[in-house]
């Protein structure tokens, strides 16, 4: 199971960026995808997490402002990031939820 997360770099505060999980090895379908952050010194925490039927989930910090998605044709889950923050700056990783799958992370800064 291999899953590739692509999508972060830089951009300002009010701005917006979309993250993405390419996975393989597996059903995709059947799979719930979860995104989480890690922010420089702090532990790493849930983001949002899509279920293979296509419920969705989101920490209250991101909620009205993050948007979880899936492609199952693609194999492919997405993270919508609108009206970004400097606190939502952090490695971003996709999983296959419940299970030990991660992707390498992908970096997020938002500027102030």
């Amino acid at each position: 199971v291999q899953l590739q997360a692509s999508g972060g770099g830089l951009v300002q505060a009010g701005g917006s960026l979309r993250l993405s999980c390419a996975v393989s090895g597996l059903t995709f379908g059947n799979s719930a995808i979860a995104w989480f952050r890690q922010a420089p010194g702090k532990q790493r925490e849930l983001v949002a997490v899509i279920t293979g039927g296509g419920f969705v989930n989101y920490a209250d910090s991101v909620r009205g402002r993050f948007i979880i998605s899936r492609d199952n044709a693609k194999n492919t889950a997405y993270l919508q990031m609108n009206s970004l923050k400097p606190e939502d700056t952090a490695v971003y990783y996709c999983t296959v939820d419940g299970t030990h799958y991660w992707g390498q992370g992908t970096l997020v800064t938002v500027s102030s």
